[in-house]
């Protein structure tokens, strides 16, 4: 099996012992992302708005490194700390993912990484 790390400073450093993707057979499996800053790897201020934001974009970040973007994810799995946060998470989540939006899981977790409020991870295609 062809498979390749990936790896950006565009977004966080992964905070244990996996890759931030890995390219393996066309496909682009992103580990979960979280509203870290990528230049100081801290948890951002902020409501579940703010946090979806930038946990997508970090999530764009290293979509592009490995060579693919939001618009070619064929699956997300998004963990809430709240659920009650859904619709305000959901509102975010739409206007990255607006046109032929992929398929998606959401849970409702108690525990988050570092406290956060919202985590994304995905399976993208190579263009």
């Amino acid at each position: 099996m062809n498979r390749q790390v990936v790896h950006t400073d565009n977004a966080p450093r992964a905070i244990g012992p996996y890759s931030q993707a890995v390219i393996a057979n066309g496909f682009v499996f992103c580990s979960g992302q979280i509203a870290l800053d990528p230049a100081t790897g801290e948890l951002i201020e902020g409501d579940i708005t703010a946090q979806t934001e930038r946990a997508i974009r970090n999530l764009q970040a290293v979509l592009e490194a490995a060579g693919s973007s939001l618009a070619h994810v064929v699956k997300t799995t998004v963990f809430l700390r709240n659920m009650a946060d859904f619709a305000a998470m959901n509102a975010v989540y739409e206007r990255f993912f607006s046109a032929n939006p992929p398929s998606r899981s959401t849970v409702g977790n108690l525990e988050l990484p570092r406290g956060a409020r919202f985590e994304i991870e995905a399976i993208a295609v190579l263009p």
